[in-house]
């Protein structure tokens, strides 16, 4: 397997859209889908337009195996039938968008590199930051016509909060299938096992503090 140290070369992106040519990952990518679908079903409300959710699971499995294409495209088929299938408001196109973008997020940090928890770790907090409290709170805005901080703030909470566990499982996950998923012939990039120590409980607490500042900025300067 081929590893790229960034997704900024041009042979990273042929990669990429290769997966495409690959009925094998079509076939796993659909299998993903319907995965992700099954657990938008599974969520906690915790507030309006507000809830915890295990879906990113098979979101970040999905995007390290068959990059970020593949991916993105999955997000779109992801939310579309869940959508059709477990509606929890009316449809709105901008999310969408988001749900493409997450996927696009994890796939650019976990597909084709040689996988570390810090990697794992990055790659929930930018889906969190990006994705759950940038962009969801002003497309809600956009489509209930109530002020953004109706929607930032109770965000701005939950995903800050629960990212140190978000980021944990995360890796136990990963750690704990990709073995399951080599025995099975399928490629994934990682040498070792995702061991987390006290250097990488360090490096998530470091994230953790500059998220939280970085959003604060973010709030008093723009909101």
């Amino acid at each position: 397997m081929q590893f790229f140290k960034t997704p900024f070369s041009r042979a990273y992106w042929q990669c990429a859209f290769s997966e495409l040519k690959k009925p094998r990952m079509i076939v796993l990518a659909a299998l993903i889908v319907a995965l992700r679908v099954a657990l938008k079903s599974v969520s906690i409300p915790v507030g309006e337009s507000l809830n915890i959710t295990v879906g990113f699971f098979a979101n970040a499995l999905g995007a390290m195996l068959y990059g970020p294409v593949v991916a993105a495209l999955s997000g779109m088929v992801s939310d579309l039938l869940g959508c059709l299938l477990f509606p929890s408001g009316p449809f709105f196109p901008p999310f969408t968008l988001v749900e493409m973008l997450g996927s696009l997020l994890f796939a650019l940090w976990l597909y084709r590199v040689r996988l570390t928890p810090l990697r794992v770790f990055a790659s929930k907090l930018s889906v969190n930051v990006i994705c759950n409290i940038l962009l969801t709170p002003i497309f809600l805005s956009w489509m209930y016509g109530k002020a953004v901080t109706i929607y930032l703030i109770p965000r701005i909470a939950k995903n800050l909060c629960i990212f140190p566990i978000e980021g944990v499982l995360l890796t136990l996950f990963l750690d704990l299938v990709i073995p399951i998923l080599q025995k099975m012939g399928i490629e994934t990039g990682i040498q070792d096992k995702l061991k987390l120590d006290r250097v990488h409980i360090a490096y998530l607490a470091l994230l953790f503090i500059a998220a939280v500042a970085a959003v604060l900025l973010y709030y008093f300067v723009l909101c």
